[in-house]
């Protein structure tokens, strides 16, 4: 039923992923992408990981060869294979020492210099629509070397740090500025990370926290309460993606009463989605 009210207005929603070693995992685009709602840009400048992550995501689906940045060449920290840890930015000893097992998993076994790009300068990405990162400290150069092309954007999910784990690693509230910049505001945390303290383990298991905030993924999404300056069109995407992606009913409800006040959509349409909601029928 959504689909049926949004998708004239919004054809095809312009998905990027930058942080393509998660690529493995379910994405919370992925429902988009199976619907044929979206198209996906993602980004891995390592060649050795090109071909499969290409396959794996099928005919939708684009793959560059670029690592995002300020344009400039940059030392890549690489770490222990398979832990997510390598970095443009190098490794803080003391803020990993303050955390268990993360001095092993954050111990530097290479380095090598490597170009960044900056999104704003990619010809090969025209239009953003719905970002998604997860890059190890290097949201914010990528986020501020690509307002342009975030301009229109309606929904940003990005990993994001209480303590940094990196030296000179943005945190949370550089970030949060910078998104409320660029015309975006907090929408929900999708993941909230607590670790333990070194050397105090809960139950011996290192893995098990207290209550010490580490890292979080969080959702921003387009300013709907001031949707004057949103298209008809970034209202539609932007209820898509809450929908489908985010469990986020309130928020698609708000885009289509939005729409029907500027008579895009019928007076109806909400009565009819919540209806639909609670029936699961139209």
């Amino acid at each position: 039923m959504l689909v049926d009210l949004l998708k004239p207005l919004a054809p095809e929603i312009h998905v990027a992923d930058v942080g393509a070693a998660h690529f493995g995992e379910v994405q919370p685009y992925q429902v988009l992408l199976d619907a044929g709602l979206a198209r996906l840009t993602g980004f891995e400048p390592d060649e050795r990981e090109a071909a499969d992550l290409a396959e794996k995501l099928g005919e939708r689906a684009t793959l560059l060869p670029y690592a995002l940045g300020d344009g400039d060449e940059h030392t890549l920290y690489v770490c222990q294979p398979g832990l997510g840890m390598t970095s443009l930015l190098e490794p803080d000893p003391d803020t990993l020492g303050f955390f268990n097992l993360f001095p092993d998993w954050g111990r530097v076994v290479s380095t090598m210099l490597i170009p960044t790009h900056r999104l704003d300068d990619l010809d090969d990405v025209a239009q953003i629509d719905y970002l998604k990162m997860d890059v190890q400290g290097s949201e914010l150069s990528i986020l501020t070397n690509g307002r342009r092309k975030l301009a229109d954007a309606v929904a940003v999910q990005l990993e994001i740090s209480f303590i940094p784990l990196y030296k000179d690693q943005p945190t949370f509230g550089d970030i949060d500025l910078e998104m409320r910049r660029q015309g975006l505001i907090p929408h929900r945390f999708t993941n909230v990370k607590n670790w333990s303290i070194s050397p105090t383990t809960r139950g011996g298991n290192p893995r098990s926290p207290f209550h010490q905030l580490l890292e979080a993924d969080i959702v921003y999404v387009a300013d709907v309460i001031h949707p004057d300056g949103l298209t008809d069109a970034q209202l539609a995407k932007l209820g898509l993606v809450a929908h489908f992606c985010y469990d986020s009913p309130d928020l698609a409800a708000r885009c289509l009463e939005e729409l029907a006040g500027r008579g895009t959509v019928d007076a109806t349409s909400r009565e009819r989605y919540y209806a639909w909601m609670a029936t699961g029928s139209p």
